[in-house]
C-alpha cells in the first residue's frame, strides 16, 4: 500500500495539503482551496470590505504623502502666527489650520502615516518572523514526541510565559530604555513585545497537527522530522498566525502612538508622528481642541481597519464561525 504526502511547499488549504482534521484548515468544497475560499467569502463581507478600504487609503496617504502637500513636516511655515493664546484654524494655506509650532497640520497627518505604517509593519513583521520561530521550534518538538521534545517545548513556552507575563507596552517601554530613544529601537521594542502572542499560536496550531495523518504517515516513510516539521506542519499551520499578523497591526500602531506620548518616540523634531501630535496638542486643548482630535482619530481609524479586516479573515478561515 502507498502513502501519498501533502505537497511540502504548497499552499495551505490546497487539495491534499489540508491536514485531516485539523481546525480552520477545512476547504467549504471539494477542490477548493482554504484561502480561495476565504477570500470569496471576503468579498462578500461588508466588514471585510470596510476595513480593506480604509486600510488602502491609509497606504496610499502614506506613500503618495509628498504629492498630497507642499510642505515639509515639522517646517515653522507661518510661526510668527501663533501665540501664547491663539493658534490659527484651518485657511486657504492651511486646510486643517497649524499646530502649536506653526507646521502645518494636514502635512503632519499625512507624513505621520507614513511612519505609523513603516512602525507598524516592521514591528510585527520582527514580531512575527521571531514569534513563529520560537513556535515552530515549539510546536515541533512537542508534536512529535520524545524526550528531547518535551524538554525543548517546555523551555522554550516558559521563556514565553516570562515574556508573556510582562504587559507588552511596559515591556516595550523597558526595550527602549535599553536601547535609546531612536526608530529603530522603538520598532524592536514593539516587535519583540508581539512574540509571546505569535509563539503560543503557532505551537498550538502545530500540535493540534501532531497526529494527523499526514504526520504520522510521514514518519511512517522515514522522513527526518526537521523535513516534516518544515516542510509540512509549519506551512497547514501557519495560516492563523498570520491572521494574527493582521490585527497586530492596529496594536502596533497604538503602541507607537503611546510611546512617543510617554515620550520615547522618534527624537527627530522633523519626523511628523501623530503620537508626538498628541503631545504637542495637550496645552493648547482647551483653545484649539483639533490638535488632538485630528491625530487622535487617524489613530482610531487606522487601528480600526486592521482590525476590522483582520476579524473578517479570522471568520472567513474558521469553519466553526462561517454562516
Amino acid at each position: 500500500m502507498s502513502v501519498t504526502l501533502p505537497p511540502a511547499a504548497g499552499p495551505v488549504g490546497t487539495p491534499g495539503g489540508d491536514p485531516a482534521g485539523a481546525p480552520g484548515l477545512v476547504p467549504d468544497q471539494p477542490g477548493v482551496g482554504l484561502w480561495r475560499g476565504a477570500f470569496r467569502r471576503l468579498r462578500r463581507n461588508p466588514t471585510a470590505i470596510a476595513g480593506a478600504v480604509i486600510i488602502l487609503l491609509f497606504v496610499l496617504v502614506a506613500v503618495f504623502a509628498p504629492l498630497l502637500t507642499s510642505y515639509q513636516p515639522g517646517a515653522a511655515e507661518d510661526a510668527g502666527k501663533v501665540t501664547p493664546l491663539t493658534v490659527p484654524g484651518p485657511s486657504e494655506d492651511h486646510w486643517l489650520g497649524l499646530d502649536r509650532y506653526g507646521s502645518d497640520m494636514w502635512t503632519q497627518l499625512v507624513y505621520g502615516a507614513r511612519q505609523s505604517l513603516l512602525y507598524g509593519v516592521v514591528s510585527t513583521a520582527i514580531g512575527l518572523t521571531l514569534g513563529a520561530g520560537l513556535g515552530a521550534i515549539a510546536g515541533g518538538f512537542g508534536a512529535l514526541g520524545g524526550r528531547v521534545g518535551g524538554w525543548v517545548d517546555n523551555a522554550v513556552m516558559r521563556f514565553v510565559d516570562i515574556m508573556l507575563s510582562v504587559p507588552s507596552l511596559l515591556l516595550a517601554v523597558s526595550i527602549v530604555a535599553v536601547l535609546g530613544q531612536n526608530a529603530y529601537a522603538v520598532m524592536i521594542a514593539i516587535g519583540v513585545a508581539q512574540v509571546p502572542i505569535f509563539a503560543r499560536l503557532l505551537r498550538g496550531s502545530m500540535l493540534s497537527q501532531g497526529k494527523a495523518d499526514y504526520v504520522l504517515a510521514a514518519g511512517a516513510l522515514g522522513l527526518r522530522k526537521r523535513r516534516i516539521v518544515a516542510g509540512h506542519m509549519v506551512p497547514n499551520a501557519i495560516g492563523p498566525t498570520i491572521v494574527q499578523a493582521t490585527l497586530n497591526l492596529a496594536t502596533a500602531i497604538i503602541e507607537v502612538a503611546a510611546l512617543s506620548y510617554l515620550g520615547l518616540g522618534e527624537s527627530d523634531p522633523a519626523v511628523a508622528e501623530w503620537g508626538r501630535m498628541l503631545v504637542a496638542a495637550q496645552e493648547r486643548f482647551d483653545s484649539a481642541a483639533r490638535l488632538a482630535l485630528l491625530p487622535g482619530f487617524a489613530i482610531a481609524i487606522t487601528a480600526l481597519g486592521f482590525t476590522l479586516l483582520g476579524e473578517a479573515m479570522r471568520e472567513a478561515l474558521d469553519p466553526r464561525t462561517r454562516r
